[in-house]
């Protein structure tokens, strides 16, 4: 099949075509098989075609495939919003709205928080990302490639350094950095909130420091700021809890949702609390889209699975294989490029390195050829593309996750 229709300003990973999968394992167009720990970029927590969510979807398309909620409302939008402000785990009264992706959930918190403080100004983090959209790049801490030849962005939008045991950057740091920004940059009563990652996932994996989470959250009330935590990769089980927020300690006054929500159906929202989700005039949030049945349906379907007990399984069976192996693979000394291991629960990220301790991107795209060569999916991120994010369902069977970490062990073996 001929590529040529496709804008070539998409980046392709894997130069293969997918014909279908099951949970963690996929196959392509020629018939070869994959155990897939990309999972959609981290869109398949339940997996390829759970089964749950494949009835619901199957079941809503014979009722009801669309209707744009805010012209005519319909029972799983409902549905989903009662089930889905109950699985938030904090102790106000939330409601919410349905988006089409994370990046417009984004896109919608940033109305929610001017309409709420009359301000402008948000504070993001180096390493972050938000999104593809236009008001998301500048949120984004990282350029290339998001942020070139597209000129001015909406902001105003600052950065500071993420603290986090993974990335060496401290508490104290970032803290210090703040002072800072609002000595010399910015007016504390000019921003209207800090938008915040709890694990990043585009920068390798980086779990958040639990004490500036804390000092972060006494700031923004000291100061009548926002606080925003996008959970879009983190959140839906990943790091063995419903959401990674929890961890630290804290509640965020809006919640930044996606990915995993819904099965692989596209779906999104912004929850928090009520008081900020309705100050907005009617009809200043909605969508046509927004919150589709098919997708409300396989929304429900993945939180029918996702019970804490499942959760806390999942993650900790995934979690333990993946800290064994790498602490195996460091005691064998296994490869001169095995960096850290980063990340928290089952989210976890392994950099490679050279010898000297600086990034080692050449080695990962060698990694990536020669597991999928063994037919081993990986997902590259981190600042210089250096670092393996490890991906697959919750759902996995623990053989097949075996299976895929023995040939990670033997392609990291190889790398030269």
């Amino acid at each position: 099949m001929s590529r040529e229709t496709i804008s070539q300003s998409i980046s392709i990973v894997h130069p293969i075509s997918l014909s279908h999968g099951k949970n963690a394992e996929v196959w392509d167009t020629t018939g070869k098989r994959y155990i897939d720990f990309v999972g959609g970029i981290g869109v398949l927590n339940l997996g390829h075609c759970h089964p749950g969510v494949v009835e619901a979807i199957r079941e809503q398309a014979t009722k009801l495939t669309h209707s744009a909620f805010n012209a005519a409302p319909h029972t799983p939008y409902i549905e989903l919003m009662d089930r889905l402000t109950a699985f938030i785990p904090v102790n106000y009264t939330v409601s919410g709205m349905l988006t089409n992706s994370g990046a417009e959930a984004a896109e919608n918190a940033l109305k929610i928080v001017r309409g709420a403080t009359g301000r402008t100004a948000v504070i993001a983090f180096d390493g972050a990302f938000h999104g593809r959209t236009l008001a998301t790049l500048n949120l984004n801490g990282k350029v290339a490639p998001y942020k070139q030849k597209v000129g001015v962005l909406p902001g105003p939008v600052y950065h500071l350094p993420y603290p986090s045991a993974d990335n060496g950057v401290s508490c104290a740091e970032a803290l210090k950095a703040m002072d800072r920004l609002f000595s010399v940059e910015i007016d504390i009563s000019d921003v209207a909130c800090f938008i915040i990652e709890p694990v990043q996932g585009e920068a390798g994996f980086l779990a958040l420091d639990i004490a500036f989470a804390q000092a972060l959250r006494r700031f923004c009330d000291e100061h009548d700021i926002l606080l925003i935590a996008d959970e879009i990769q983190s959140g839906f089980g990943r790091t063995g809890q419903r959401f990674a927020f929890s961890r630290l300690g804290i509640e965020p006054d809006l919640i930044l949702l996606g990915k995993s929500i819904a099965g692989g159906v596209p779906l999104g929202a912004v929850v928090g609390r009520k008081t900020l989700m309705d100050n907005l005039p009617k009809g200043g949030l909605g969508g046509t889209y927004s919150g589709n049945p098919i997708a409300c349906a396989a929304a429900l379907a993945t939180l029918d699975a996702m019970t804490d007990e499942h959760l806390q399984e999942w993650g900790s069976q995934q979690e333990e294989a993946i800290v064994g192996r790498y602490e195996a693979w460091r005691s064998q000394r296994l490869s001169p490029y095995l960096g850290r291991l980063t990340g928290v629960g089952a989210m976890r990220g392994i950099e490679l390195t050279s010898t000297d301790g600086t990034p080692a991107p050449q080695q990962l795209t060698q990694l990536l050829s020669l597991a999928r060569d063994a037919g081993l999916l990986l997902m590259p991120s981190g600042r210089s593309r250096h670092i393996i994010r490890l991906l697959a369902p919750l759902t996995i069977e623990p053989a097949v996750l075996e299976e895929g970490l023995d040939i990670l062990q033997a392609c990291l073996k190889q790398l030269v």
